[in-house]
C-alpha cells in the first residue's frame, strides 16, 4: 500500500474525531440549557379535544387578567378554634395588592365550618417563572404575621413551584448520576481505563446534539418540552448510546484478534453489526414516534425528542466511536488485550455453561421461563392507572401537600379546586340548581364581576357565564371524578344551556380516559411497527413473532411485579394514567433491542454452521455484553428515582426491572430455548443453515422440529 493510501485511510477517522470534538464543544452545553424552553405549566399538556381542555379556553375570557390562584391556610398553632383571627388574616394579605406579581385584592379569609381553619385566595401571574418562588415566599411572610396561627401555601401556585423544585438541578444531578452509574458499570465488565471514558464521551457528545436540535425546536414552538420530558431523553440518550456502543466494542474486540489490520478489524465489525445496531435503533425510533398519534400533548412531545435522541445516538456509535477505535486500537483495551484463539468459547465460559443447558433441556427451560413469567403476569390487572393523588405526586414531603392535606382536613374536599360550568346565561337558574342537586356537589354559584362566585350580579360575556361547583370529595379523589360525570350528564340535560364542566378534577377524568384510548390505539400500531422491522432484518415471519410475543409477556409480567411492589413496598395507592404507556414503548421497544442483537447474531453463525450450532454460538458470544448492556441500561433508568416525583419513580422501577428481566430471563433463556426446540421450522419461510457448495444438501430446512 502506497504511503497516500494510507495516510487516506487514517484522514476519515481523524475528520470524523475532529468534527465530534467540535459539535461537542459546540453544543455540548445545550444539555444544561434545555431547561430555558422547558415548561412545567401542567395545563399545556391536557388532551386536544377534551371538554376539561375546552372550559380552560372559554373561562379565559371571564378574567380580566389570567391568574393562578394560591390560596392560604391558616390553623391555630395548638389546634382549636381560629375564627377570632379572621380579621387578621384577612387584612395581611390585603395588603399585598399592588405588590409585584400579585393580581387584585385576595378574597376575605372564610373560616371553616368547624371553626378550626381559615381559607383565602390570592391570585398571582401565571408567567413569573424563576419569580414565582420569591412571590410565594413574600405571600407566607405576610400570612405568618398572624399571632397565634400557622399559614400554609396551597393551590396550583404552590404546587407548580413545588414541581419546579423538583426538577431543578435536573441537568447536572440526573445527568452526572446515569454517567458515574455507567462508567463504573464498563469499568468492571471491561477492566479497560480507555474504552468506558471513549463509550461515555461518545453518549455525552450524542446528549449534546439531541440537545440543541430539540432546543431550537422548542424554543421555535414546534416541540413541546417539560421537565418530564427532558429527563427521559437524557437517560435515554446515555443508555441507549452505551448500548449501542457495547455491541460495536465487543465485535471490534473479536475481530481485531482475527485481523491484524486494524481498519479491516473494525470494517468487518461494522458489517456485522451495523444492521443490528440500526434495526434496534429503528423500533425505539418508531415505537417513540407512535406517540405522536396520542391525544396527550406531553406524550407527543416525547415522541419526537426521543427519536431525535434515538438518531443521535446511533449517529454516534456508527460514527464518532468507530473512529476513535480505529485511532486507538488494541490500545483501547488496556490493560486488557484481545488475544486471537481458535477456542470459540474462550472468554465465555458462563455463557457456554448457559448455552449447554439450553441445548441439553430445552424444552424444561422454556415451560419454566415461561410459567413464571405468566405467573408474574397474572398480576397485571392488578395495576391500577386512574392517576396519583395529590399527596402522592411528590415521593417526599413538600409544603403544597402538606398544605392541601389541611385544607382537606377543614374544607369540603374540592375546596380550592372547584369545577367550572361554563353555560348560556339564559339558562343560569336551571343550570345552576341542577348542579346543586348533583350528588357529590357541596355548593355551586356563578362567578360575578369581581371574578368571586356569589355576591352579586353574574360576569356575562359573549352570552356565556361562568359557574364553579365546590365537590365534597378532595378533587383528585375516585368520588370526585364519579361527581364529575354525574354533573356533567345533569348540566347536559339542560336544554339550551350547551354547558361544558371543566377544571381540575375533570382534566384528571379526562386524561385518564385519553391515556386509555391510547393505549388501545398505539400498542398495536407499536407491536406491528416492531414486527415489520424484524420481519425485513431477520428474514423470517415465526421468529419475528415468539420474539415479539416473548417481549409483549414480558411488559405484562413486568407490570404484575410492580403492581405489587407499588402497592406494598412504595406505598403507591395508582399509577399515572401515562405510566403503562410509557413503560409499554420503552420496556418492547428496548426489549426487543436484545434480541435483534441475539439473533441477528444467530442467523450469521446459522449460516455457517447450522441452525443448533448457530443458536449455541449466537447466545454464547453474545452472552456477556448483551447482558452488560441490559445492566447499563436498567441502571441508567433507575437514574431517573433521584427526581422526587412518582410518576418519573414508577417509570424508572418499571423500565429498570423489566429490562433485567427480559435480558437475564426471556433472551437468555426463554428465546434460546424457543428457537433449539423449534428447530429451523422457527425461520420460515427462510431457508436458514450451513452454507454448502453448489450441489451439496444444507441443513436449513431439511430436518424440521428440535434441533437442525
Amino acid at each position: 500500500m502506497s504511503i497516500t493510501s494510507r495516510r487516506a485511510r487514517w484522514l476519515v477517522p481523524v475528520v470524523l474525531l475532529l468534527a465530534w470534538l467540535g459539535i461537542g464543544g459546540a453544543l455540548g452545553p445545550y444539555a444544561g440549557k434545555l431547561g430555558e424552553v422547558a415548561t412545567n405549566d401542567q395545563a399545556a399538556f391536557l388532551p386536544r379535544s377534551a371538554e376539561s381542555t375546552r372550559v380552560i379556553d372559554a373561562q379565559k375570557a371571564f378574567q380580566q387578567d389570567e391568574t393562578l390562584p394560591v390560596i392560604v391556610v391558616w390553623t391555630a398553632d395548638g389546634g382549636g378554634a381560629v375564627t377570632e383571627h379572621r380579621a387578621a388574616a384577612t387584612r395581611s394579605v390585603a395588603g399585598l395588592e399592588g405588590e409585584p406579581g400579585i393580581v387584585g385584592p385576595a378574597t376575605p379569609a372564610l373560616p371553616s365550618d368547624d371553626g378550626e381553619a381559615l381559607q383565602a385566595v390570592v391570585q398571582v401571574e401565571p408567567d413569573l417563572g424563576d419569580r414565582l418562588p420569591d412571590v410565594l415566599e413574600q405571600i407566607r411572610d405576610a400570612a405568618g404575621q398572624v399571632p397565634g396561627t400557622q399559614a400554609r401555601l396551597a393551590g396550583p401556585a404552590a404546587s407548580q413551584a413545588d414541581l419546579s423544585d423538583a426538577f431543578s438541578g435536573i441537568d447536572g444531578l440526573l445527568l452526572g448520576v446515569a454517567l458515574i452509574t455507567v462508567l463504573v458499570i464498563l469499568l468492571l465488565v471491561y477492566r479497560s481505563v480507555l474504552l468506558p471514558l471513549v463509550i461515555i464521551l461518545g453518549a455525552v457528545f450524542a446528549l449534546g446534539l439531541a440537545c440543541a436540535i430539540v432546543y431550537a425546536l422548542a424554543d421555535r414552538d414546534i416541540v413541546r418540552v417539560d421537565g418530564q420530558v427532558q429527563g427521559i431523553l437524557s437517560i435515554l440518550v446515555i443508555g441507549a448510546a452505551t448500548d449501542y456502543a457495547l455491541l460495536l466494542t465487543a465485535r471490534y474486540r473479536e475481530e481485531i484478534a482475527r485481523h491484524p489490520d486494524r481498519f479491516g478489524a473494525m470494517r468487518a465489525a461494522l458489517r456485522a453489526s451495523w444492521g443490528a445496531v440500526v434495526a434496534s435503533a429503528a423500533t425505539v425510533a418508531a415505537g417513540l414516534l407512535a406517540l405522536l398519534l396520542s391525544d396527550l400533548t406531553n406524550n407527543r412531545a416525547l415522541g419526537p425528542v426521543g427519536a431525535i435522541g434515538i438518531v443521535c445516538a446511533v449517529l454516534s456509535t456508527l460514527t464518532f466511536l468507530p473512529a476513535v477505535l480505529v485511532l486507538l486500537g488494541r490500545a483501547a483495551y488496556w490493560p486488557a488485550k484481545p488475544v486471537r484463539t481458535g477456542d470459540p468459547e474462550a472468554g465465555h465460559r458462563l455463557w457456554h455453561r448457559v448455552a449447554a443447558l439450553v441445548d441439553r433441556a430445552p424444552r424444561r427451560i422454556w415451560a419454566i421461563s415461561l410459567a413464571a413469567l405468566i405467573a408474574c403476569a397474572a398480576f397485571s390487572p392488578t395495576l391500577t392507572s386512574k392517576g396519583v393523588p395529590l399527596d402522592e405526586i411528590f415521593v417526599n414531603d413538600t409544603p403544597s401537600v402538606a398544605a392541601q392535606q389541611t385544607l382537606a382536613r377543614h374544607f369540603p374536599g374540592g375546596s380550592g379546586n372547584p369545577a367550572v360550568i361554563i353555560a348560556d346565561a339564559g339558562r343560569l337558574d336551571p343550570v345552576l340548581a341542577a348542579a346543586r342537586d348533583t350528588r357529590g356537589v357541596a355548593s355551586a354559584a356563578a362567578v360575578t364581576a369581581s371574578g368571586r362566585p356569589g355576591g352579586g350580579e353574574p360576569k356575562v360575556v359573549d352570552g356565556r357565564v361562568r359557574i364553579d361547583a365546590t365537590l365534597q370529595a378532595p378533587a383528585d379523589s375516585d368520588a370526585a371524578k364519579d361527581t364529575v360525570v354525574r354533573l356533567r350528564s345533569a348540566v347536559h340535560d339542560v336544554s339550551g344551556a350547551d354547558a361544558l364542566v371543566g377544571g381540575y378534577t375533570a382534566q384528571q377524568y379526562d386524561t385518564q380516559r385519553t391515556a386509555e384510548h391510547d393505549r388501545s390505539l398505539i400498542v398495536p400500531v407499536v407491536l406491528a411497527i416492531i414486527l415489520a422491522i424484524l420481519v425485513v432484518l431477520l428474514r423470517s415471519l415465526l421468529m419475528p413473532v415468539l420474539l415479539v410475543a416473548t417481549v409483549a409477556l414480558n411488559f405484562l409480567a413486568t407490570l404484575g411485579v410492580s403492581a405489587l411492589v407499588f402497592t406494598h413496598v412504595f406505598g403507591f395507592s395508582g399509577t399515572d394514567a401515562s405510566v403503562p404507556l410509557y413503560g409499554f414503548v420503552f420496556l418492547v421497544a428496548l426489549g426487543v433491542d436484545y434480541n435483534i442483537f441475539l439473533m441477528s447474531r444467530v442467523r450469521q453463525e446459522s449460516l455457517e454452521h447450522g441452525v443448533r450450532e448457530g443458536i449455541l454460538r449466537g447466545l454464547t458470544a453474545t452472552g456477556g455484553v448483551i447482558t452488560s448492556a441490559g445492566v447499563v441500561l436498567a441502571a441508567t433508568f433507575a437514574a431517573l428515582g433521584v427526581i422526587p416525583l412518582a410518576f418519573l419513580v414508577q417509570i424508572a422501577f418499571i423500565v429498570a426491572f423489566g429490562v433485567l428481566l427480559d435480558t437475564l430471563v426471556v433472551r437468555s433463556l426463554l428465546v434460546p430455548a424457543l428457537a433449539r426446540d423449534i428447530g429451523a421450522v422457527a425461520w420460515w419461510p427462510g431457508r436458514l443453515g450451513r452454507r454448502t457448495p453448489a450441489g451439496a444438501a444444507g441443513d436449513a430446512v431439511s430436518r424440521p422440529g428440535r434441533g437442525d
